[in-house]
C-alpha cells in the first residue's frame, strides 16, 4: 500500500511526489535532515530533533520552511495517515530550486520533504544479538556536526563493512575512533566507565547521545566524554552506539575481535531498557 508523504506542503502518494531537477539539495546536497522514531503512534525527542534542525539551518544561512508548530503537525498527520506504530519519520529541508551554479540568489524558498518508514525498533534482531563492526578511515568534510544529506562517505564506508561480512563501520582519524557511519560511538570500559567521544565539529551532536548521557548520570553510572582509539575499544569490556533509528545498539565485535563472550553486555543492555523506558513516557 502506498504511503503518503508530505512535499512543499502538499500531502500525496508517493508514487506522485515530485521535486524540482534543479533543487539545491539534488544538484548540491545543499541540505539539512532529521530522523524522528516514532513509538505507540508518538514521537521521541521531537524537541530536540527540532532544535538540532534550527542549529543545522543557522551554520548553513538556511531559512525555516514553516514553524515548528506546522512541523509538529505535519509529523502527526503522516504518522496517523499511514499508521505507523512503531518507525522513523524522516525531514529534509533543502535550500530550495534555482539553474545549477555554485553560488545561490537571495531570497530562494526552502524545499521541505517528509515521509515516514515503518519498522520494529524495541523488538530489533539486531540489538537481541549485538552488531559486529570494522574501522575504516574518515575522509568526511570537517563540520560533522552540521547534519547534511551530503552522506555518500557514510554510504561507502557502511557498503564496505557489509562487503567485509559485518553491519557497520566505526570511522577512525588521526588514531582515535570518531563515530560510526549513522550513529554515535561508544565503550565501556572494564573499570564500568562509559566513554564517548565529547561534543565538537569531529561528530554528530546526536540527539539520543544526549538523552543517553542525562540516562547514565541519572542511573549514577560514570561517565567520561572523549575520544578512544580501536585498541582501547578491543580491550573494552562492551561496546555500543546510539541513534534514533536504533536507539541504544551492543557493538559485539571489532575488527574481528569479540568483546567479552560475543553477546550484549549488561550495561548496553541496561541503557537500552532505560532508554526505551524513557522514550516511551516522554513521547508526544
Amino acid at each position: 500500500m502506498s504511503r503518503t508523504v508530505h512535499v512543499n506542503g502538499a500531502y500525496v502518494p508517493e508514487e506522485e511526489a515530485k521535486i524540482s531537477v534543479f533543487d539545491r539539495g539534488f544538484l548540491m546536497a545543499d541540505g539539512v535532515y532529521e530522523v524522528t522514531s516514532v513509538l505507540e503512534g508518538r514521537l521521541c525527542d521531537f524537541a530536540g530533533h527540532i532544535a538540532r534542525l534550527h542549529r543545522s539551518l543557522r551554520e548553513l544561512d538556511m531559512p525555516a520552511p514553516v514553524s515548528d508548530d506546522a512541523l509538529l503537525v505535519i509529523h502527526r498527520e503522516l504518522v496517523a495517515r499511514n499508521g505507523v506504530e512503531e518507525g522513523l519519520v524522516y525531514l529534509q529541508v533543502t535550500r530550495g530550486a534555482h539553474d545549477r551554479d555554485f553560488a545561490w540568489p537571495e531570497g530562494l524558498t526552502p524545499s521541505l520533504v517528509l515521509f515516514t518508514q515503518a519498522k520494529p525498533l524495541i523488538r530489533s534482531a539486531a540489538a537481541a544479538r549485538g552488531i559486529r563492526v570494522v574501522s575504516v578511515e574518515d575522509l568526511r568534510w570537517r563540520r560533522r556536526d552540521i547534519k547534511t544529506v551530503q552522506l555518500l562517505y557514510p554510504s561507502l564506508a557502511k557498503m564496505d563493512a557489509k562487503k567485509r561480512g559485518v553491519d557497520d563501520a566505526w570511522l577512525v582519524e588521526d588514531g582515535l575512533v570518531t563515530e560510526g557511519t549513522s550513529n554515535n560511538a561508544w565503550i565501556v570500559t572494564k573499570g564500568g566507565s562509559i566513554v564517548t567521544r565529547q561534543l565538537s565539529n569531529d561528530i554528530l551532536h546526536g540527539i539520543t547521545r544526549a538523552a543517553v548521557l542525562k540516562l547514565a548520570a541519572e542511573a549514577q553510572l560514570r561517565v567520561e566524554e572523549r575520544p578512544f582509539t580501536i585498541a582501547e575499544a578491543q580491550d573494552a569490556a562492551e561496546a555500543f552506539s546510539t541513534a534514533a533509528s536504533s536507539f541504544v545498539m551492543p557493538v559485539v565485535e571489532i575488527d574481528g575481535k569479540r568483546l567479552g563472550d560475543g553477546k550484549p553486555g549488561p550495561v548496553a543492555r541496561r541503557l537500552r531498557d532505560i532508554y526505551v523506558e524513557n522514550a516511551m513516557a516522554t513521547a508526544i
